[in-house]
């Protein structure tokens, strides 16, 4: 016999995006997730999960139980809801990461898109480094992500480009061209600090590494003091204490790219990516708004 409980578990698996997050979606251990999925496939004689890296991949026989499954609890559910038995369907959560550059921009408009999206979802961010993002997704503890670079693959999908000035406190004066130029950075991997120092490269320019910090917050704390220059997202105000310098070499703007896991929302992926696209794409061109020409430092004559 297929035991309701555990088709329950086995369409948690599917929609969570792994065993963790459907133990905590149901409310139990992962352990009990697990011995749903052995009870299944002991009723059914063959394997119906098996390991693919970080994540879950079901085999041919658990796609064919995942989709009777669903008829299967619909029809389950659908009867006591009719016989007015049954506590009402808890909340969904929706997990969306993104690194800190521009989040501080994108995240109320994240919150408006999603709220009208998902009205009875419940929404929570997570800021990290890209890679502890991208570990997320795989291990189905993040439900999407915005990311900066190219898009990977075919679970992908782009969402624009990220602008990107340097900027530095309103006192700080570079060194001179025969100087290495001190910049402040996030520590490696760290996609916008291999831009920095690419770009200066390009033009000859000379640079160190004065300052590092593994968050946003400490680039910007450094830059403040007149450690150096950064290289920062060019979207929403200035940040306070700092002006723009634009008479350091020009940086290519960043592709980003949304990514889901497995499981998601068909549409998650669309809801976050055409948001961070009409947001940046409203963002005016440096040198046009008046966020620029207050922010602006002149060029040494």
């Amino acid at each position: 016999m297929l035991d309701i409980t555990a088709l329950r578990s086995l369409v948690a698996i599917a929609d969570s995006g792994g065993f963790r997050r459907a133990a905590a979606a149901l409310c139990v251990s992962q352990s009990a997730v697990s011995q749903h999925v052995r009870r299944l496939e002991r009723a059914v004689g063959r394997p119906l999960v098996t390991p693919d890296g970080r994540a879950t991949r079901f085999t041919p026989d658990g796609e064919l139980l995942l989709a009777a499954a669903r008829h299967l609890l619909d029809l389950h559910d659908a009867t006591l809801r009719a016989l007015g038995v049954g506590a009402p369907a808890r909340p969904s959560t929706i997990t969306v990461g993104a690194t800190e550059h521009a989040a501080d921009h994108l995240l109320p408009l994240w919150m408006v898109a999603l709220t009208a999206a998902y009205p009875d979802a419940r929404v929570q961010f997570r800021l990290d480094r890209g890679a502890r993002l991208t570990e997320g997704l795989d291990a189905g503890t993040v439900d999407v992500a915005l990311l900066i670079g190219v898009p990977p693959g075919p679970g992908s999908r782009p969402a624009g480009v990220l602008p990107l000035a340097w900027y530095a406190a309103a006192g700080w004066s570079p060194p001179p061209p025969g100087r290495p130029l001190p910049l402040i950075a996030i520590n490696d991997p760290c996609t916008i600090r291999r831009q920095a120092l690419s770009t200066l490269a390009r033009v000859g320019r000379t640079a160190w590494v004065a300052g590092e910090a593994g968050h946003l917050a400490g680039v910007l704390q450094a830059a403040r003091a007149g450690v150096g220059v950064a290289l920062l997202a060019d979207v929403g105000p200035v940040p306070p204490g700092l002006v723009r310098r634009d008479d350091l070499p020009a940086a290519d703007p960043e592709p980003l790219h949304v990514r889901t896991r497995r499981g998601a929302p068909a549409r998650l992926a669309d809801v976050i990516g055409d948001t961070v696209t009409d947001a940046l794409a409203a963002v005016p061109p440096a040198g046009h708004d008046e966020r620029s020409r207050r922010g602006r430092s002149p060029a040494p004559r």
